[in-house]
């Protein structure tokens, strides 16, 4: 008989509802459309599997259009790029994979490619790591979503005593990740990211003000770092952008510009 590859624990973990409360919403041809983000589904992979119990591979990626476009209502000149890519996810001796597809737009010829490559990955180890269940985003493809399930507390907490009332608020504020971090580790993320190569760090920036929507005028994205929730999103985007390109590598970055962009 073949040695089990995952535990109990992790079968338990795989077989469970998703919570409501990792799915996103967006509107695509008219309907909403619902999802789970990349970061989310490198952090449940992490969660379930381990650190260091599953592997991520790029086996095919391959640009299928690439042309000029206007954008915005200014009809400025741009570039609209398309990926298509092909990932392989190894837990143990389990090896699924999924394609994807990525589009990138951009006034900037390079920024559109690398916006469409990035995106093409990520949907394709989506949609690959979406057979090991419904933590990441099986349930979705029910239409009637029976194994979504709301974290959030039934009416009947409601009339339960304070001490229940303020047990369940306290495990459903934990459930969406919204307890606050210690100094120290706030401190070590930040020394973390403001390491990375300039083009990352730009490319972190822009992501977390978008993910967490910082508003335009904030000044500095550094304060908004506090919750245990964007620990996870910053260590699922460090796993999904780990490789740095040899163009980047020869890029010197000093400590006011690796300020400035964590400021930006």
């Amino acid at each position: 008989m073949a040695p089990a590859v995952f535990s109990p624990e992790q079968i338990s973990a795989l077989s469970a509802p998703l919570d409501r409360a990792k799915v996103q919403t967006r509107s695509q041809a008219g309907r909403s459309l619902a999802y789970l983000e990349g970061w989310q589904a490198i952090a449940e992979a992490n969660r379930i599997f381990g650190f260091d119990g599953w592997q991520r591979e790029t086996i095919a990626v391959q640009c299928v259009a690439e042309r000029e476009r206007t954008l915005g209502s200014g009809n400025r000149a741009g570039w609209g790029v398309t990926y298509t890519a092909r990932v392989r996810i190894r837990v143990g001796g389990v090896i699924r994979e999924g394609s994807g597809a990525g589009h990138g737009i951009d006034a900037d010829l390079g920024q559109a490619h690398e916006s469409a490559l990035k995106e093409a990955e990520t949907d394709a180890m989506k949609r690959a790591l979406m057979t090991f269940g419904n933590p990441f985003g099986l349930a979705l493809y029910d239409k009637q979503q029976r194994e979504v399930t709301s974290s959030t507390a039934p009416t009947s907490a409601r009339q339960a005593p304070a001490s229940q009332r303020n047990s369940a608020a306290a495990e459903t504020t934990a459930q969406v990740g919204l307890e606050p971090l210690d100094p120290a580790t706030i401190q070590q993320i930040l020394a973390t990211v403001r390491g990375l190569p300039r083009p990352e760090l730009e490319g972190f920036t822009k992501a977390f003000r978008k993910r967490f929507q910082v508003p335009a005028d904030a000044p500095s994205i550094a304060d908004r770092i506090c919750q245990r929730r964007h620990h996870e999103w910053i260590e699922a985007f460090l796993v999904s952008h780990r490789s740095v390109r040899p163009a980047d590598q020869h890029r010197s970055v000093s400590p006011a510009q690796q300020r400035q962009a964590v400021a930006a």
